[in-house]
């Protein structure tokens, strides 16, 4: 990107990236001193996993009743704390003039987890840096056993981010020791330098973390030449020990549901990759207790992404040693596809491992070169890092060492596109101290953090940043400074949106990908299947699409719903591609028909999209419009409405509507992520400076602008690749990840050899890249509502009152949106957009020029103040940017369905990654880190191959045979069952234990259950539950008749803000009523846990006596040592009549299950 920079003191013009203050970067080594500028408080504190969720609970991070949906999912009231933050999370300031000097000191770097067992969380810090949480639980959760420690947290059920920073567990601050340490690196201490040391003793893991690696006992006495470690089996690992014991099925099952969501995966259907996969191993019904499983392991992942699922824990979420071979594949393909153990994630160093002198061969170690470091440059190089260290064993039996990851950048930074420009003025208001006052250039907002966002895990989950939730509080100034009536710009809005779904008719229809579903009621309840069939999921492909065929004949489809304001996307709704006659849409929205129109007159856009060959978004509504005037007698105001809603699509896009696909403009609609939409408060580029550094420096070479890429163009084993930099230096690489821009590939200005073939240069040529420039003005104080995230202005045409739509074309965008980022940036700061075609004309617009331009617009919104110039301004102009050449990609006018999906392929040994590889989610940051995530998967897949599937993939049932034998009669196990091995005796057992619990929980139910929290001790939940679906009625009533949509519907966040205002406007006695209704929950809670003990015996005495009639009704299933180990196990003998208290009775049964014998 070309900045150009100014302030009062000096003239505007060009100059250099790093301007005033950064300029110590161009020394010889700026990859080593990029992390003295670096100024994140991340936080290394090792995590545990607590699949059982026990503990003593946490106080409340937050005391007024309207504010628990501020709660985080990696915060959790029952979580247990085994450790304080160390003292890496210490307060620095940033220093400029002694930077460089500084710079030359020795530091580790900070590490954000590690695989010691210590249950402690990420950070949580509010924006005025005091940290959340407590001490409360340290002493009591040092008592939980080793096999506790070893599993992780339960979330919590509302799991609603914080609108003001990331919430982990709890945490203290630990102010530093040396107050001389000002650097930007931080300095880790010992955990157990903490002041609770004494206390909390971090659990040690003792299994490495390779998928394929498993520690056996070393001799007594040294055998010369024999391995210590020998390949994991998931067939020996031990199931069931990541379910927990305190949580009911149901529960349980929710959490697992809400962890696939939260990872982009659906929790009841395979992915796509994974019916590919299975298709022909499994059958229906193992599809459920497959999904099961990779829903568990992703529970454990989203709680606590610290630390790197282990393949122990993964094998713990099989319910039954049956499906330890299903859980082996979730995990391998968990892990390999980036869903789980990515970002700054620290995994067990095998590196000590002797395995060298046992491979059958030994090869060449490989290089892996990364070009671009970016979000999909550096998301690729940190997760091929983490996958050779996981998968180190595996390599080691192929002969080979882990391949070199190298990082080249062409830039003397690193971000890409991402890059929070400093400002001259480091005295940073509003925010914390340590934080730089910064000015993001590029990349602005996380588009939600909820269903699936990877940047929710690193930002919230592993670096513990602070950032600002945004709301759509913003608004609109016509051109002559006067605030536009709010009725008049809700139905012109309604009015857009209908515009925009009658041109969506035109859409291409995706192909939905072949898939099968789970038992949903038995996912729910956290159930696996009981049968068996003989027919595969693949064999089953034909009735599937049949019936696939006849759903996508349905009227139903994804339509536009509304817009976003904040980042100018469109709400894809469900609704019907039948619309009702504009006229009476028209009049439904609020207008009033102009005189002498038929109510049935329809709008006719086909001489449009059928009769040009390359038909555009753009031209379409431009049509409807004109139609529309014929039914509405719209005023020049509500032309100025209407642009302004088309500069945020363009705003959206990076391009004038003109210039996109009709046909594939929202090609990846519904992928979109939910919940607020945020920004990292100090620096966006705070996050790839975190996947840098952490857990260890990246193998970073900057200043490396590539010339030329030779590569071997069928990907043969040994074939080689080569780069040639500007600065004439050749490097070698068995293979080649490309991440530089579309704009970059599209200039032709990097040449490849052989040059790339024909259906690789067809979307580079067809694809759109697109320019989006900021305008960034720095004041002393500010003149504007502080309270506001953004304000809009309407653009006059180039006729003044003008009717024609192509008057507005060329500057509807110019400063058609000011973001206000004081509470980001620590500074008095405005960014105003430049949208469409308004940001091709800012790339040839002096900065004087624009800086009077926007400093008169804003003259004309607040005419009570006198706008003064700004004290610091910077202009963006990506598209003259050599490293870029513009934003980010569109669905250009003669883009063809899968273009996308093509630019992600490889050629031969040379991959590709980058937002505009990434079909789902393109034009975003989390879309460049996802499509680096799956290159990685690409090349681990080149190195070890596919994923190799155990057979039979699952066993066949053990049968028992349950006839009846005559009383007296002994079964002898040692004859009956000559050779049955351990796996089938377990699972034969795992059966009978739960007929038996059928049987129980048919009489008497399931155990009573001790309350573990006080439901309903909250007078402000009790009321939203009983107002919930009142309030969402009403919302939904509102949101249908802003937008013209019959089937919107009201999200959560919406009814919880709504529920927040009706609490705070209730009557009094209202509120009493339901805090009476509080403190009677609470006596009843009081009364649970003081006849808890009296119930638990009385329904354990039951259980003991149903259990001793279904064995006499069945003496033939289990043999007398089988009884009598159930029976030890349940901690009852044979004289034995009553137990006094059993630990978890009845909840899975078994081995493990303690007991208290009278």
């Amino acid at each position: 990107m070309e900045i150009h920079r100014s302030t009062k003191d000096e003239p505007s013009g060009k100059g250099n990236l790093f301007n005033h203050h950064l300029s110590f970067l161009q020394s010889e080594d700026p990859a080593a001193k990029m992390v003295s500028w670096f100024t994140s408080p991340f936080k290394s504190a090792p995590k545990s996993r607590n699949a059982a969720g026990g503990g003593p609970s946490q106080p409340s991070l937050y005391n007024n009743e309207a504010a628990l949906e501020n709660n985080s999912q990696f915060s959790n009231a029952n979580a247990p704390r085994h450790s304080v933050l160390p003292a890496s999370n210490v307060q620095y300031s940033y220093s400029i003039e002694n930077s460089a000097a500084n710079v030359e000191q020795e530091h580790a770097p900070p590490k954000i987890g590690n695989h010691d067992r210590a249950n402690a969380s990420g950070a949580a810090k509010t924006t005025d840096g005091a940290w959340d949480g407590s001490l409360g639980a340290t002493t009591q959760a040092a008592e939980l056993s080793d096999e506790t420690s070893r599993m992780g947290s339960t979330p919590s059920k509302s799991s609603v981010p914080s609108s003001h920073t990331s919430i982990g567990q709890s945490i203290v601050k630990v102010e530093p020791q040396d107050s001389e340490n000002v650097l930007h690196t931080l300095k880790p201490r010992d955990a157990t330098s903490s002041s609770l040391s004494s206390q909390l003793s971090p659990a040690r893991s003792v299994t490495p973390s390779d998928p394929g690696l498993a520690r056996v006992e070393e001799p007594t006495k040294a055998v010369k030449g024999s391995p210590k470690y020998k390949k994991l089996q998931f067939s020996e690992l031990r199931p069931r020990i990541s379910i927990p014991q305190n949580l009911g099925p149901a529960e349980f099952a929710h959490q697992s549901i809400h962890a696939a969501y939260s990872s982009r995966l659906n929790p009841f259907a395979l992915h796509r990759d994974e019916y590919r996969l299975l298709r022909n191993h499994i059958c229906q019904l193992h599809v459920t207790a497959y999904l099961n499983i990779r829903n568990r392991i992703l529970r454990l992942w989203v709680r606590n992404p610290l630390v790197g699922v282990t393949p122990e824990e993964a094998a713990g979420c099989a319910a039954s040693s049956r499906w330890l071979n299903l859980a082996e594949v979730a995990y391998e393909w968990l892990l390999r596809n980036g869903y789980i153990n990515f970002g700054c994630v620290e995994v067990p160093d095998t590196s000590h491992l002797k395995v060298k002198r046992y491979r059958p061969k030994k090869y060449r170690r490989k290089t892996i070169i990364v070009v671009g470091a970016g979000m999909a440059g550096l998301g690729c190089a940190r997760q091929l890092e983490s996958l050779f260290r996981q998968y180190q064993y595996r390599l080691s039996l192929v002969g080979e060492d882990p391949p070199q990851v190298i990082l080249l950048e062409g830039r003397n930074r690193i971000g890409g596109r991402v890059y929070s420009h400093p400002f001259k003025c480091q005295d940073p208001v509003g925010i914390p101290k340590h934080a730089r006052c910064t000015a993001e250039t590029g990349a602005h907002i996380i588009t939600g953090f909820d269903h699936g966002n990877p940047l929710n895990m690193i930002i919230r989950g592993q670096l513990a940043l602070h950032y600002h939730a945004l709301k759509d509080n913003s608004t609109l100034y016509d051109s002559d400074g006067r605030l536009v009536d709010k009725r008049q710009d809700q139905i012109v809005e309604k009015l857009y949106n209908d515009i925009l779904d009658r041109a969506s008719i035109y859409r291409h229809r995706p192909i939905v990908p072949a898939s099968v579903q789970g038992d949903k009621h038995l996912i729910e309840a956290g159930r696996d299947p009981y049968g068996e069939t003989n027919t595969t999921i693949g064999d089953t492909e034909v009735s599937r699409q049949e019936e696939s065929r006849r759903a996508g004949s349905d009227q139903l489809e994804n339509v536009p719903g509304g817009m976003d304001k904040l980042t100018g996307k469109a709400h894809m709704v469900t609704g019907s591609r039948k619309k009702a006659a504009p006229a009476l849409a028209a009049e439904a929205m609020g207008w009033h028909l102009a005189s002498n129109v038929l109510a049935s007159r329809d709008l006719n856009l086909d001489a449009v999209a059928r009769g040009m060959e390359h038909p555009t978004l753009g031209a379409a509504m431009d049509e409807a419009v004109k139609q529309y005037q014929f039914l509405l007698d719209l005023s020049p105001q509500d032309m100025r409405l209407i642009n302004w809603h088309y500069a945020n699509m363009e705003y959206a896009n990076a391009v004038n509507l003109g210039k996109l696909s009709l046909s594939g403009w929202d090609q990846d609609s519904g992928n979109e992520f939910e919940g607020e939409h945020a920004q990292v408060v100090g620096g966006y580029q705070q996050v790839p400076l975190g996947i840098l550094q952490y857990p260890s420096p990246l193998d970073l070479r900057t200043q490396k602008s590539v010339r030329r890429i030779t590569y071997d163009s069928e990907g043969r084993r040994g074939g080689v690749a080569r780069i040639q930099c500007d600065d004439g230096q050749i490097l070698d690489a068995d293979r080649i990840i490309l991440t530089t821009p579309l704009g970059i590939l599209k200039e032709e200005s990097l040449i490849f050899d052989p040059p790339l073939p024909r259906w690789k240069l067809g979307p580079i040529h067809r694809l759109g890249f697109g320019v989006l420039n900021k305008l960034i003005l720095v004041y002393d104080k500010p003149f504007w509502d502080v309270d506001q995230d953004m304000f809009g202005l309407l653009r006059e045409s180039d006729t003044p009152g003008s009717l024609d739509q192509e008057d507005y074309v060329r500057n509807r965008g110019k400063f058609y949106l000011f973001w206000n980022c004081i509470k980001t940036s620590g500074r008095p700061v405005l960014i105003a957009l430049m949208a469409g075609e308004a940001a091709v004309q800012a790339e040839s617009t002096s900065d004087a020029d624009l800086v009077v331009g926007v400093t008169k617009e804003l003259q004309r919104m607040f005419k009570d103040d006198q706008v003064p110039l700004p004290s610091e301004t910077i202009v963006t102009r990506w598209g003259k940017d050599k490293f870029a050449r513009g934003t980010y990609s569109y669905v250009g006018a003669t883009s063809l369905p899968g273009d996308y999906d093509a630019m992600a392929r490889a050629v031969g040994n040379l991959h590709f990654a980058g937002e505009a590889t990434c079909g789902t989610h393109p034009a975003t940051v989390h879309g460049a880190y996802i499509s680096g995530l799956r290159a990685a998967s690409e090349i681990i897949e080149e190195l070890l191959g596919p994923i190799e599937l155990p057979s039979p993939l699952v066993p066949a049932p053990i049968k028992v045979d349950g006839s009846p034998k005559r009383m007296g009669q002994k079964r002898k196990a040692e004859e009956e069952l000559v050779g049955e091995s351990e796996a089938a005796k377990t699972m034969r057992l795992d059966k009978i234990e739960q007929e038996i619990l059928v049987s129980i929980f048919g009489e008497i139910g399931p155990q009573p259950a001790k309350a573990t929290s006080k439901k309903g001790s909250n007078p402000f939940l009790l009321f939203s539950a009983d107002k919930w679906e009142e309030c969402r009625e009403r919302l939904t009533e509102s949101r249908r008749a802003a937008t013209g949509n019959s089937n919107a519907k009201a999200n959560k966040n919406e009814i919880r803000k709504a529920l927040g205002e009706m609490w705070r406007e209730a009557a009094e006695e209202t509120k009493q009523r339901y805090r009476d209704k509080t403190n009677s929950n609470r006596a009843a809670f009081n009364e649970n846990a003081v006849t808890f003990e009296a119930r638990l015996a009385s329904w354990t005495e039951r259980a003991i006596e149903i259990r001793r009639k279904y064995l006499e009704e069945h003496p033939d299933v289990l043999s007398a040592d089988e009884q009598q180990s159930m029976w030890t196990a349940l901690g009852v003998y044979e004289h034995d009549r009553k137990a006094k208290m059993v630990s978890k009775y009845g909840e899975r049964g078994g081995p493990g299950i303690k007991t208290e014998i009278v």
